[in-house]
Protein backbone atom coordinates (compact mmCIF):
# COMPACT_ATOMS: atom_id res chain seq x y z
CA UNK A 1 0.00 0.00 0.00
CA UNK A 2 2.52 2.71 0.99
CA UNK A 3 4.41 2.18 -2.18
CA UNK A 4 1.26 2.83 -4.18
CA UNK A 5 0.26 5.88 -2.02
CA UNK A 6 3.42 7.14 -2.84
CA UNK A 7 3.85 6.78 -6.53
CA UNK A 8 -0.11 7.96 -6.51
CA UNK A 9 0.91 11.16 -4.29
CA UNK A 10 3.66 12.04 -6.49
CA UNK A 11 1.41 11.91 -9.65
CA UNK A 12 -1.16 14.16 -7.21
CA UNK A 13 1.83 17.15 -6.83
CA UNK A 14 2.65 16.73 -10.33
CA UNK A 15 -0.61 17.40 -11.82
CA UNK A 16 -1.02 20.86 -9.87
CA UNK A 17 2.48 22.18 -10.43
CA UNK A 18 0.98 21.06 -14.21
CA UNK A 19 -1.95 23.10 -13.28
CA UNK A 20 -0.04 26.20 -12.36
CA UNK A 21 2.79 25.52 -15.26
CA UNK A 22 0.26 26.03 -17.91
CA UNK A 23 -1.90 29.03 -16.05
CA UNK A 24 1.88 30.44 -15.50
CA UNK A 25 2.76 30.13 -19.70
CA UNK A 26 -0.39 31.67 -20.61
CA UNK A 27 0.43 35.03 -18.57
CA UNK A 28 2.60 37.84 -19.23
CA UNK A 29 4.72 39.55 -16.16
CA UNK A 30 1.97 41.85 -15.64
CA UNK A 31 -0.58 39.75 -15.27
CA UNK A 32 1.76 37.24 -12.75
CA UNK A 33 1.32 41.01 -10.99
CA UNK A 34 -2.12 42.06 -10.99
CA UNK A 35 -4.20 42.35 -8.05
CA UNK A 36 -8.07 42.00 -8.30
CA UNK A 37 -7.74 44.44 -5.15
CA UNK A 38 -5.76 45.93 -2.50
CA UNK A 39 -7.02 43.06 0.07
CA UNK A 40 -6.04 40.22 -2.52
CA UNK A 41 -3.01 38.18 -3.58
CA UNK A 42 -1.20 38.75 -7.24
CA UNK A 43 0.17 35.01 -8.52
CA UNK A 44 3.49 36.08 -8.15
CA UNK A 45 2.41 36.38 -4.03
CA UNK A 46 0.84 33.44 -4.39
CA UNK A 47 3.61 31.74 -5.44
CA UNK A 48 6.14 33.25 -2.80
CA UNK A 49 3.75 32.22 -0.34
CA UNK A 50 3.66 28.31 -1.63
CA UNK A 51 7.55 28.77 -1.78
CA UNK A 52 8.02 29.77 1.28
CA UNK A 53 5.90 26.81 2.65
CA UNK A 54 7.55 23.89 0.40
CA UNK A 55 10.96 25.04 1.79
CA UNK A 56 9.92 25.55 5.28
CA UNK A 57 7.58 21.80 4.93
CA UNK A 58 10.03 19.73 2.68
CA UNK A 59 13.41 21.05 3.92
CA UNK A 60 14.84 18.25 6.17
CA UNK A 61 11.37 16.44 6.10
CA UNK A 62 12.41 13.15 8.19
CA UNK A 63 14.17 15.13 11.03
CA UNK A 64 13.38 18.88 11.60
CA UNK A 65 9.89 20.86 12.26
CA UNK A 66 8.26 21.94 8.89
CA UNK A 67 7.81 25.48 10.25
CA UNK A 68 11.26 26.22 10.52
CA UNK A 69 12.65 28.92 12.37
CA UNK A 70 14.00 30.93 9.35
CA UNK A 71 10.79 31.09 7.73
CA UNK A 72 9.21 34.52 7.74
CA UNK A 73 5.70 33.33 6.38
CA UNK A 74 4.33 37.18 7.09
CA UNK A 75 6.83 38.50 4.19
CA UNK A 76 5.52 35.83 2.23
CA UNK A 77 2.51 38.61 1.28
CA UNK A 78 4.72 41.17 0.58
CA UNK A 79 4.90 42.29 -3.20
CA UNK A 80 8.66 41.41 -3.21
CA UNK A 81 9.31 39.44 -7.02
CA UNK A 82 8.80 41.52 -9.72
CA UNK A 83 9.64 39.77 -12.82
CA UNK A 84 8.28 36.79 -14.36
CA UNK A 85 12.20 34.63 -14.24
CA UNK A 86 11.96 35.74 -10.19
CA UNK A 87 8.24 34.40 -10.44
CA UNK A 88 9.16 31.18 -12.37
CA UNK A 89 12.19 30.54 -10.57
CA UNK A 90 10.57 30.67 -6.61
CA UNK A 91 7.80 28.12 -8.72
CA UNK A 92 10.53 25.64 -9.86
CA UNK A 93 12.59 25.80 -6.09
CA UNK A 94 9.89 24.61 -4.37
CA UNK A 95 8.65 22.56 -6.21
CA UNK A 96 11.68 20.99 -6.49
CA UNK A 97 12.51 20.76 -2.76
CA UNK A 98 8.52 19.16 -1.90
CA UNK A 99 9.58 16.39 -5.12
CA UNK A 100 13.33 15.79 -3.80
CA UNK A 101 12.03 14.89 0.14
CA UNK A 102 9.57 12.67 -1.44
CA UNK A 103 12.18 10.84 -3.25
CA UNK A 104 13.63 10.40 0.41
CA UNK A 105 10.21 7.97 1.99
CA UNK A 106 9.98 4.83 1.17
CA UNK A 107 8.53 1.21 3.27
CA UNK A 108 11.18 1.99 5.75
CA UNK A 109 10.62 5.28 6.96
CA UNK A 110 7.23 6.27 6.00
CA UNK A 111 5.69 5.45 9.76
CA UNK A 112 8.28 7.59 10.48
CA UNK A 113 5.97 10.48 12.66
CA UNK A 114 7.27 14.48 11.71
CA UNK A 115 6.32 17.47 13.22
CA UNK A 116 4.64 20.83 12.31
CA UNK A 117 4.57 23.66 14.28
CA UNK A 118 5.24 20.81 17.52
CA UNK A 119 2.35 18.75 16.14
CA UNK A 120 3.00 15.13 15.43
CA UNK A 121 2.06 13.67 12.27
CA UNK A 122 2.59 10.53 10.55
CA UNK A 123 4.26 10.94 6.71
CA UNK A 124 0.77 10.84 4.87
CA UNK A 125 -1.20 13.01 7.05
CA UNK A 126 1.46 16.11 6.93
CA UNK A 127 1.63 15.03 2.66
CA UNK A 128 -2.30 15.33 2.59
CA UNK A 129 -1.91 18.06 4.71
CA UNK A 130 0.41 19.99 2.18
CA UNK A 131 -1.42 18.46 -0.88
CA UNK A 132 -4.94 20.16 0.36
CA UNK A 133 -2.93 23.22 0.87
CA UNK A 134 -1.37 23.57 -2.57
CA UNK A 135 -4.54 22.18 -4.57
CA UNK A 136 -6.21 25.10 -2.53
CA UNK A 137 -3.49 27.94 -3.45
CA UNK A 138 -3.27 26.78 -7.34
CA UNK A 139 -6.92 26.28 -7.58
CA UNK A 140 -6.55 30.41 -6.80
CA UNK A 141 -3.56 30.69 -9.71
CA UNK A 142 -5.91 29.16 -12.10
CA UNK A 143 -9.01 31.42 -11.55
CA UNK A 144 -7.05 34.60 -11.69
CA UNK A 145 -5.35 33.37 -14.21
CA UNK A 146 -8.80 32.76 -16.12
CA UNK A 147 -9.71 35.96 -14.54
CA UNK A 148 -6.73 38.06 -16.22
CA UNK A 149 -7.24 36.10 -19.72
CA UNK A 150 -10.89 36.58 -20.26
CA UNK A 151 -11.85 35.33 -23.80
CA UNK A 152 -8.03 34.07 -24.38
CA UNK A 153 -8.22 31.59 -21.77
CA UNK A 154 -6.76 28.13 -22.68
CA UNK A 155 -8.68 26.01 -20.83
CA UNK A 156 -6.83 23.01 -18.87
CA UNK A 157 -9.66 20.97 -18.72
CA UNK A 158 -12.09 19.55 -21.00
CA UNK A 159 -13.14 22.81 -22.91
CA UNK A 160 -16.95 23.39 -23.09
CA UNK A 161 -19.15 21.68 -25.27
CA UNK A 162 -16.85 18.52 -25.75
CA UNK A 163 -17.52 16.25 -22.01
CA UNK A 164 -19.61 14.06 -24.71
CA UNK A 165 -16.50 13.50 -27.50
CA UNK A 166 -14.15 13.49 -24.23
CA UNK A 167 -16.29 10.47 -22.51
CA UNK A 168 -17.07 8.90 -25.42
CA UNK A 169 -13.43 8.56 -25.83
CA UNK A 170 -12.52 6.65 -22.75
CA UNK A 171 -15.50 4.58 -22.79
CA UNK A 172 -14.77 3.12 -25.68
CA UNK A 173 -10.98 2.08 -23.97
CA UNK A 174 -11.56 -1.07 -22.46
CA UNK A 175 -11.67 -0.85 -18.18
CA UNK A 176 -7.80 -0.53 -17.02
CA UNK A 177 -5.86 0.67 -14.19
CA UNK A 178 -4.74 3.96 -13.96
CA UNK A 179 -3.75 7.14 -12.39
CA UNK A 180 -6.17 9.83 -13.61
CA UNK A 181 -2.95 12.15 -13.73
CA UNK A 182 -1.10 9.79 -16.02
CA UNK A 183 -1.89 10.86 -19.70
CA UNK A 184 -2.08 14.82 -18.65
CA UNK A 185 1.19 14.67 -16.97
CA UNK A 186 2.53 12.52 -20.47
CA UNK A 187 1.20 15.47 -22.76
CA UNK A 188 2.65 18.22 -20.43
CA UNK A 189 2.56 21.37 -21.22
CA UNK A 190 1.79 20.95 -24.45
CA UNK A 191 -1.40 18.69 -23.80
CA UNK A 192 -5.03 19.33 -22.73
CA UNK A 193 -5.96 18.19 -18.90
Amino acid sequence: MEVNYLASIRKQFEYYKLLGDKTIAQLSEKDLLWQYNTASNSIGVMVKHLWGNMLSRWTNFLTEDGEKDTRKRDDEFEVELKTKDEILSKWEEGWTCLFDALDTINVENINTEVYIRNQGHTIPEAINRQLAHYAYHVGQIVFTGRMIKGEAWLSLSIPTGNSKAYNDEKFAQDKHRAHFTDEYLKKGTDGKV
